[in-house]
């Protein structure tokens, strides 16, 4: 049997596969959940890969599954096939949880049922016994980086350190064994086509701001007052004040939000709380841009003689995806989808946490249609159901028998003149030496 004959066998199996996958990626659309809560997603995604004969371990990074499938014997590389399992908040969302908000905008769903998809195509083919190394079936937690207020109190009660799920999962060893990874992002976007694969994606730091005044009465003593609220609205002009001062090569967005404006309306403010990114293209870029906005953050609590607590958290770094990865993509899918339906494009502004995967290993987070809508917008929906959950599923099964094919010459020789931009160790180090607090008192 020949590598082509293969893909064949595995792609024809997920076609008989197609009901099931859409079904499992419906029915994960019917019950979003946040992140780090996916214990529903958590458990079907575990259920399904038992049921192909893997042994899933659950619990990972609190809500994490992985599945091992081996090889034919010997050493080889380890692939690892990625799938997001959580919803975010979006007001106005037809399927949003009633009593979370949290709704499929960002197309989850659809990743965690094209992961599913692959692994039923994997082995019902027999493909592993024909692949060397492993193929690792990986359902990760927590890519939308929400709910911020929820998981800085997990990391303080020491059920979390990092607050997205690949950077936990790095930082607990579930990623040492695995060599190179892949996972597929659903996208309504017509630039993308039916299949494309971006340069690079924005890095972010992630901050949280509390801008501390006093309370007093806001119609009979508003002069024994300190305005909370005007200061961080003074901060906020601050940062758009910014603006014109970044450099467009530099892809910055800063993009906070109020999320507790004040406690009554004939009240002053004592306490106003702010939830921003500050995005990037590059570290040195992001740093930059979040001393530049935290120099306008005090500002305001000078301005008004209020106080300011600015807490910043370790974000994501920017995605690099593997030039050679890519193009085994961009050809199985012109090989199914038609190559005028296959695109590349340069860089994006939206963060993912496997830009933090892509610093370490081997990465590709390429794109497929088959949603419609604004991404992270109420009218996000699947559209086109076999291109959003059964294409994907091909997708990752195919870059998986190319990559571990025979002696998995694919994937070593992607390894062989691989250099990861920081070991293990060194990206921690980086993640942690980015968390601070800091108090700055305007009335001083």
């Amino acid at each position: 049997m020949t590598r082509d004959e293969l893909k064949r066998r595995v792609w024809e199996a997920i076609d008989r596969r197609a009901e099931e996958i859409i079904g499992l990626g419906e029915r994960i659309k019917k019950h979003p959940e946040l992140g780090f809560k996916e214990v529903k997603t958590a458990r079907l995604a575990a259920e399904t890969l038992g049921k192909r004969g893997l042994s899933p371990k659950a619990g990972l990074a609190l809500t994490g599954v992985r599945a091992d499938a081996p090889g034919r014997g010997g050493d080889g590389p380890t692939f690892a096939i990625l799938g997001e399992l959580d919803a975010l908040v979006v007001v106005g969302h037809p399927e949003r949880d009633p009593q979370t908000g949290a709704a499929h905008a960002c197309g989850h769903n659809a990743q965690i049922a094209g992961l599913l998809g692959a692994a039923m195509g994997l082995i019902d083919a027999k493909a592993m016994d024909a692949l060397s190394g492993r193929v690792v079936f990986f359902a990760v937690p927590a890519e939308e980086y929400g709910d911020i207020e929820w998981r800085v109190g997990e990391a303080r009660a020491g059920r979390l350190e990092f607050l997205g799920g690949k950077p936990e999962l790095l930082r607990l060893g579930h990623f040492d064994d695995v060599d190179l990874a892949m996972m597929i992002h659903t996208t309504s976007q017509p630039e993308m086509k039916k299949a494309g694969v971006s340069a690079s994606n924005n890095g972010c730091i992630v901050k949280t701001v509390r801008y501390i005044g006093r309370a007093s009465h806001a119609g009979g003593a508003p002069h024994l007052g300190v305005n909370a609220l005007y200061a961080a609205n003074i901060g906020l002009m601050a940062i758009n004040a910014l603006r014109e001062t970044f450099r467009d090569e530099d892809s910055i967005r800063v993009h906070p939000i109020i999320t507790h404006g004040g406690s009554q309306v004939n009240v002053i403010p004592g306490e106003v709380r702010i939830e921003t990114y500050v995005r990037g293209k590059t570290v040195e870029a992001i740093l930059d841009a979040n001393k530049r906005v935290d120099r306008a953050l005090r500002a305001g609590a000078l301005a008004l003689g209020a106080k300011v607590e600015i807490e910043t958290l370790p974000g994501y770094l920017p995605l690099f995806n593997h030039a050679g990865m890519a193009q085994a993509f961009k050809a199985n899918a012109a090989a199914l989808l038609g190559a005028e339906h296959v695109t590349e494009t340069g860089h994006r502004g939206g963060s993912t946490d496997m830009g933090d995967i892509s610093h370490v290993m081997p990465t590709l987070h390429p794109y497929m249609g088959g949603a419609s809508g604004s991404g992270h917008g109420a009218d996000y929906t699947i559209a086109d159901a076999n291109l959003a959950y059964v294409e994907p599923a091909k997708q990752l099964a195919l870059m998986a028998v190319d990559m571990l094919w025979g002696n998995a010459d694919g994937a070593r020789d992607i390894l062989k003149s691989w250099k990861p931009r920081m070991t293990k160790e060194e990206y921690l180090a980086f993640q942690r030496g980015v968390a601070r607090e800091e108090l700055f008192d305007g009335a001083k």
